[in-house]
């Protein structure tokens, strides 16, 4: 169950898939943040998405924390071993789940879920449409070390750094100008 509107960023549109995805990999407590799957209300509109009503148990809301720790290690991965270590632990969670073809629709070919929890189920169906669209590589983790925000990247050639370039990215290339200017000023006092 997808959102019907997508959310737009910086550059463009990303997703409904996308967005829920996003929104969930941000609910974790980060920047001075709380976690928003420790309030019901909270944790029922991040998991909506996904096929939640109503409030989550305490074991869905385990599993979901562990699926979304396991994106997050693969989001933020910028090797390939380790790459392939997070998607194995992410597919291990997920085995629970099993889904089967339903061709009732002439000419299509849709995929329901039989076994498992529904809302894991509905993350795996998210993540598995991002991965063949050729679009996971555009979910990221914001370059700022202190911020690690989850963001789509829209942009044509997937070169964005930040979730918002006004905030993070503005701020880090402002302390990196003072740094070398106050590097640069050192210097030149030092030789007077």
């Amino acid at each position: 169950m997808a959102p019907s509107t997508a959310r737009t960023d910086d550059e463009g549109v990303v997703p409904p898939r996308a967005a829920a995805v996003v929104a969930l990999l941000n609910s974790r407590a980060y920047a001075g943040r709380p976690d928003k799957l420790d309030t019901p209300a909270s944790a029922e509109a991040v998991l909506r998405p996904f096929g939640q009503e109503g409030a989550p148990t305490p074991q869905r809301l385990d599993l979901v924390r562990a699926l979304r720790a396991d994106l997050l290690a693969v989001a933020g991965s910028s090797d390939q071993a380790d790459s392939a270590g997070n998607w194995a632990a992410f597919s291990g969670r997920a085995s629970s789940v099993t889904f089967q073809q339903d061709f009732a629709s002439p000419g299509q070919v849709r995929l329901r879920q039989v076994t498992g929890d529904p809302v894991v189920g509905g993350i795996t169906q998210h993540v598995a449409t991002i991965i063949a669209e050729g679009n996971w590589s555009r979910l990221r983790l914001c370059a700022n070390e202190v911020c690690r925000a989850a963001f789509y990247d829209t942009t044509r050639n997937r070169s964005r750094r930040w979730h918002s370039y006004g905030y993070c990215g503005n701020r880090t290339n402002v302390a990196a100008h003072r740094a070398r200017s106050a590097a640069s000023d050192g210097t030149a006092a030092a030789k007077g």
